[in-house]
């Protein structure tokens, strides 16, 4: 392990932006961070953890401690028809599903294709095409980095809640995911309440899909609305989708029929942002460096050498805009540096 100086970051952010850290350091075990919060100076320093670098933009560069967890090794363990599939923090979020889906591991397919680290799921509460990471989440080893202890978070400690959990609120900054368990199936129980995947079945003249034919319709669905961050720099979905409550949906609704709109929690209707964003002219837009993906607006992209100020303030325009039309105020999904 080794504490690196003034470290360039440009490559460890799916938004591909120019920044750097005053100080990096790249974690592979447990050990790595006991011998690193040993040392007092680290203990109460400025710090960054940062897994896949996939939902996070640099406005300027970090003037402390970057720790990159790269922990890796997925083992499992089968009980009857229940499996649980446990994965080191630093594994590449895609690879996991695809050993899980190659296993015959079911649960986890519907995530196929979401960009960033096992470490990072949990805090965000990832979520795609009708299944939320908490459906099939165990529990965590997390490292408090005050104590210096490991503690195992099961599912009613972390709080979860659409797009979030405990560690982007109470427990922010005070915890290191290092490995996730994963409660998944032998038996498989198809997930296709999500449009796009039974129009997408039905193209394929697929009537009965497997765990491998759901993961390929999710991966092809993602490709074809969402740019890949090696080709055009972006973080996927910028804003979460705004819940508000029916009242407000219902008169909505009564100006803007075609509103997309999915189930909530009683009493709450969930508003599709990149309907909003689209229906305000956003969709394929290029301002300077930065713009909106021409097949998705919710996806906002670097076209080569845009800052992370110049594409904040492009997401402030859209919030601004879709607040003035719509009366709904949108929240960033990605994380502000």
């Amino acid at each position: 392990m080794q504490v690196i100086e003034n470290f360039p970051l440009k490559n460890l952010n799916t938004f591909g932006v120019a920044a750097n850290a005053a100080w990096y350091v790249d974690i592979r075990d447990e050990d790595d961070l006991q011998l690193l919060f040993a040392q007092d100076r680290w203990k109460d320093y400025p710090r960054l953890v940062l897994g896949g670098g996939s939902n996070m933009l640099f406005t300027a560069d970090f003037s402390g401690l970057v720790v990159h967890v790269k922990i890796q090794g997925i083992r499992y363990e089968v009980k009857g028809d229940d499996v649980l599939v446990t994965a080191g923090g630093g594994i590449v979020w895609n690879d996991l599903v695809n050993y899980c889906v190659d296993h015959g591991f079911a649960g986890i397919e519907n995530l196929s294709l979401i960009p960033g680290s096992v470490g990072a799921a949990p805090v965000q509460n990832i979520g795609a095409y009708g299944v939320e990471f908490q459906d099939i989440f165990h529990s965590c080893r997390a490292f408090e980095i005050a104590s210096g202890r490991i503690r195992v978070f099961d599912k009613e400690d972390c709080g979860f809640s659409y797009r979030d959990s405990v560690f982007k609120s109470a427990l922010k900054g005070l915890y290191i995911i290092t490995e996730v368990s994963f409660k998944l199936s032998k038996i498989f129980k198809p997930e296709l309440t999500y449009g796009a995947i039974s129009d997408e079945l039905q193209k394929r003249g697929i009537s009965n899909p497997g765990i491998k034919d759901l993961s390929t319709v999710v991966s092809n669905i993602r490709v074809s609305k969402l740019p890949d961050p090696a080709t055009i720099g972006n973080a996927g979905s910028f804003f979460k989708n705004p819940v508000i409550p029916e009242a407000q949906f219902l008169k909505l609704k009564s100006d803007f029929h075609e509103i997309v709109h999915f189930p909530a929690d009683a009493g709450h209707i969930k508003i599709s942002a990149g309907w909003l964003i689209e229906h305000c002219g956003w969709k394929g837009k290029v301002v300077g460096n930065t713009g909106t993906w021409k097949n998705q607006a919710l996806v906002l992209v670097n076209h080569g050498n845009a800052s992370g100020k110049e594409i904040y303030q492009f997401s402030e325009s859209i919030i601004e805009s879709v607040h003035a039309k719509f009366g709904i105020l949108l929240e960033r999904e990605v994380n502000i540096i």
